[in-house]
């Protein structure tokens, strides 16, 4: 196992360590690496990544020249441009995207050069939507943002009605849950919460509760978040702002639909003695403790009004190969992504995407980067993937899972690195199918192991079509609240550079860690 690097301890004196690597080479923690200058050249990379750079990355890429990075937009396109001229400038080569099994990762011929595409829908919210909510002694338009957002693939609104409650907008009848139970919802705005009752065994989507309550008869819907979160959701920081969405619901299965904040909410559901604690919080205790009915008419009335349109375009992933010290080994090749999109212009409001994920591209680029500088490699391939469509349902992971550049068998491990750039400095690991003392040895690399919380899997993110095939996991997240979390206000300035620094160390010892374990 490999001794904690020290930045500090180890920068621009690397000879003095030779007595301590060739002590690591006889351990034979790296079954590949066989000399000290397979460890010299990884020191080198870890020594070679720079805060500044990586900020610097997360400002171009957040910044006005593209626009949020919406997936299937001209801006996204030119995002993607943008980082494939990075990969190729830091001296990787450009995958062959075309499938030729004669030569599935060299160089890619003309018009081939490291992209991978498909068709897709960019949907918007053109500016200027409203909500009004009309509570005893209040009727008042909403605050776009604070209050509400609506659901950035919901279809143009012109909804009118009575707020019924319909807890968490589910009905099974295996597990005696009907949420629609004493309500009559025809022609009504249905109000029901994110996610699903602690005491529920199953899966149920936003898509799933948004067809039902059309089934049920609604003209429309609102959704928040419980003021009583979940211990996920509390780990995460999760707030009650309302926060850009798809809904991914097909357009002819769909309503109109709008993310309110909790605090709107509750005063939807005000109790009318304003001496006694929250309904909203009481009924979904209630609805999280055991199945029971709690929906009920809210005597409050919304008005849902906007315009939506949406453009054709293509889904552009780039792809990026750092060869392994054998060439004609193209398979056990390992995967390191990170997804590019965001949420462009919606409603009015730029979404710029700094955290989520310009953050997690600028690390990524700057592993690469720093690893074919410094010539470290692993004995096989290594695979770098800037994702886009992860926002509109990991569109791009998937399409990549599909066509493989090898057969998704051969791949060893795909690292995710997602929302890398806030946090408490520490860093939040999620594995499937890779062993703890895998990720240990990695933060014990770069004295990074006090720091590391270790979990199984996440639900999302782009490691999931990856699980789903059979293929190992690492999902590295900074830890701590994400306050800016799918919010216009996720700029540049708010990202630590240093948590930048410490994200791509951790990963670039992963990758160390990953290649010695072949």
């Amino acid at each position: 196992m490999n001794r904690p690097i020290n930045r500090s301890s180890h920068s621009l004196r690397l000879p003095a360590f030779l007595g301590s690597i060739l002590l690591l080479l006889s351990i034979e923690s790296h079954s590949f690496a066989q000399s000290a200058d397979d460890h010299r050249v990884w020191l080198q990379a870890l020594d070679n990544l720079s805060g500044e750079r990586m900020l610097a990355d997360v400002t171009t890429l957040s910044g006005p020249s593209f626009n949020g990075r919406q997936t299937g937009t001209a801006d996204d396109a030119s995002s993607a441009q943008w980082v494939k001229d990075r990969f190729r400038t830091s001296g990787l080569l450009l995958a062959n995207t075309r499938n030729d099994p004669t030569n599935p990762l060299g160089q890619a011929p003309r018009g081939a050069a490291g992209l991978m595409s498909k068709s897709v829908t960019a949907p918007k919210i053109a500016p200027d939507p409203i909500l009004r909510i009309a509570t005893t002694g209040d009727s008042l338009t909403k605050r776009l943002g604070a209050d509400y957002l609506p659901i950035l693939d919901s279809p143009s609104a012109a909804v009118h009605g009575p707020i019924v409650f319909a807890g968490y907008g589910i009905v099974d009848a295996a597990q005696n849950i009907d949420d629609y139970a004493g309500i009559d919802s025809t022609n009504a705005i249905v109000l029901f919460l994110r996610g699903k009752p602690t005491h529920y065994k199953g899966t149920v989507s936003h898509a799933d509760k948004v067809r039902l309550a059309r089934r049920k008869g609604a003209l429309g819907y609102l959704t928040a978040t419980g003021p009583a979160l979940n211990s996920y959701e509390a780990r995460r920081g999760v707030t009650g702002e309302p926060a850009a969405f798809y809904g991914l619901s097909p357009l002819s299965d769909t309503i109109p639909g709008a993310w309110i904040s909790t605090a709107l909410a509750e005063q939807i559901l005000a109790p009318s003695d304003e001496t006694q604690p929250s309904r909203l919080r009481s009924l979904q205790e209630d609805l999280n403790r055991a199945p029971a009915e709690q929906s009920l008419s809210t005597g409050s009335y919304g008005s849902l009004d906007w315009q939506a349109n949406s453009e054709e375009g293509l889904l552009v992933n780039v792809l990026a190969i750092l060869p392994g010290q054998d060439l004609q080994k193209t398979d056990d090749i390992l995967v390191i992504g990170a997804h590019r999109d965001h949420f462009g212009r919606q409603a009015g409001l730029l979404f710029p995407g700094a955290d989520d994920n310009a953050s997690g591209t600028a690390v990524l680029l700057e592993v690469a980067r720093a690893m074919a500088q410094a010539g470290a490699k692993g004995r096989g391939p290594i695979l770098f993937v800037s994702f886009s469509g992860e926002e509109q349902g990991l569109v791009g992971s998937r399409l990549y899972v599909e066509r493989p550049l090898v057969p998704i068998g051969s791949t060893k491990a795909m690292i995710n690195i997602d929302h890398a750039g806030i946090g408490n400095g520490r860093l939040t690991i999620g594995m499937t199918g890779v062993e703890k003392n895998v990720a240990l040895e990695a933060g014990q690399t770069v004295g990074l192991t006090e720091k590391l919380d270790l979990f199984g899997f996440f639900p999302g993110g782009d490691h999931v079509p990856f699980k789903e095939a059979g293929v190992p996991t690492v999902t590295i997240v900074s830890g701590g609240v994400h306050p800016h979390f799918h919010q216009p206000t996720d700029r540049a300035d708010t990202v630590n550079q240093e948590i930048l620094v410490t994200t791509a160390r951790y990963v670039l010892a992963l990758v160390w860690t990953l290649v010695g374990h072949r």
